[in-house]
């Protein structure tokens, strides 16, 4: 097989299980949320420990566990394709295991725990696909296929948002939290786990000896000194929990009877505005941090940040509410792309497996630790003080634009101190 063939049976195989990937996160988590706080009673706060405690058994194993074997064994696409088994196997073992107590707060907590033992699974994926883009691709196209990684992902969730509003209340014949409780958004979830195993036999097992030559084991990090990367990981763990904060409770905000009010398929058309953002960002993501460099991308990304959580939170109308969208899709591509580049060139290729673990940590503990210790806590309390339910919402948003400012100061320091006074500026 050619080269030229070669590489595009990979990246084919690649975006095939992205498509498939965000497919299944769409669908699922962006209306998990809604029925674990309104179908089954959670508070606000019990509601982020379904992203939480799943998060933080996530970032452990990929960090102390899968990490370290991916490293000692250099196998990424088997850690991929054993994971989404597992737990594709898990998934539908959760949809049972919920619907057995008879109280609703307690199947809450059976979904949140379940979730917690999925990501064990999911964290070998996770930890095995990060690993794998940079032992495939050259540190200067990184950016670039992590752009198109996304413009086709954006495809998958659109369809997989979509699908999940029309499922959630059974094409509006049954109740809200139908596709829920009698388990369709889990089968579906499921069944596409099942297939994006397919796709990956068609990639490389990846490794320092992938199968394209294209990695090169004396990376330059080592022309940065040693902090780069912890002061690297602090910034992004501010900027993550600062953007994502409110993750979690998106959805639950669009549905306030004091907000929009909005209904399920309503809610999957703004939802996905942003993935439409993401795909056209996408294409361009990569030109975008050529251009400007990892660093000062990263930058520009984290105000973009800041800015959707702003126009969303204080949207007057739906319309703008969907700008917002807009500007976080742009903002979630850019981060994403311009991030993983900059971390490829601080982490060393033999460890790859144990500090993409760390890395990925930042991203994966935001989704849901922010807001069960700042935002969910903060909109409870508010709410119990008497402050009115969506302006109580609307200062958790203006909380995560304070959390996100000081991520980009710390990102400043390293790109405009630290990375500057480095050998090779230019790829800061």
């Amino acid at each position: 097989m050619s080269s030229m063939l070669k590489a595009y049976t990979t990246f084919a195989g690649i975006s095939s299980f992205q498509i498939l990937a965000m497919f299944r996160r769409g669908l699922f988590y962006s209306f998990l949320s809604v029925y674990i706080r309104e179908f089954l009673g959670l508070s606000v706060t019990e509601t982020t420990l379904f992203a939480t405690i799943p998060m933080v058994v996530s970032s452990a194993c990929q960090g102390l566990v899968w990490g370290r074997v991916s490293d000692r064994l250099q196998l990424r696409r088997t850690l991929i394709v054993l994971g989404e088994l597992l737990a594709a196997i898990g998934t539908v073992a959760l949809w049972y295991a919920h619907i057995q107590p008879e109280s609703k707060h307690m199947a809450g907590y059976v979904i949140i725990f379940g979730l917690a033992i999925i990501e064990i699974f999911w964290s070998m994926s996770n930890v095995g696909w990060s690993a794998l883009i940079s032992d495939i691709y050259a540190e200067e196209d990184r950016a670039t296929i992590q752009g198109q990684l996304a413009s086709v992902g954006g495809v998958g969730r659109i369809i997989g948002v979509w699908i999940g509003g029309v499922l959630y209340d059974g094409l509006g014949a049954f109740y809200k939290g139908w596709g829920c409780n009698e388990g369709a958004l889990f089968f579906v979830a499921a069944g596409a786990m099942l297939v994006s195993t397919v796709p990956m036999l068609f990639v490389p097992e990846g490794g320092i000896k992938d199968a394209l030559g294209t990695t090169d084991v004396a990376g330059r990090y080592l022309d940065y000194p040693a902090p780069a990367f912890v002061v690297f990981v602090t910034a992004m763990v501010f900027v993550n929990f600062g953007r994502n904060a409110m993750a979690v409770l998106r959805a639950p905000f669009l549905s306030l009877e004091t907000g929009f009010g909005l209904s399920s398929k309503e809610m999957s058309y703004l939802i996905n505005v942003r993935s439409v953002a993401m795909i056209l960002s996408g294409l361009g993501a990569g030109m975008l941090d050529t251009r400007l460099g990892n660093g000062r991308t990263l930058l520009l990304g984290g105000i973009l940040a800041m800015a959707s959580l702003l126009i969303f939170g204080f949207a007057p109308t739906v319309y703008v509410a969907g700008f917002g969208n807009v500007l976080m899709g742009a903002s979630d591509v850019i981060i994403m792309t311009s991030s993983y580049a900059l971390a490829s060139v601080l982490i060393p290729p033999l460890e790859r497996g144990r500090f993409f673990g760390m890395f990925n940590a930042t991203m994966f503990l935001s989704w849901g630790l922010a807001g069960t210790v700042i935002t969910g806590p903060l909109i409870d309390l508010l709410i119990q003080r008497g402050v009115a339910e969506l302006f109580a919402y609307q200062l958790a948003f203006l909380t995560s634009v304070i959390i996100t400012s000081i991520g980009l100061g710390i990102l400043a320091y390293l790109v405009f101190g630290v990375m500057k006074s480095a050998k090779k500026p230019e790829t800061v």
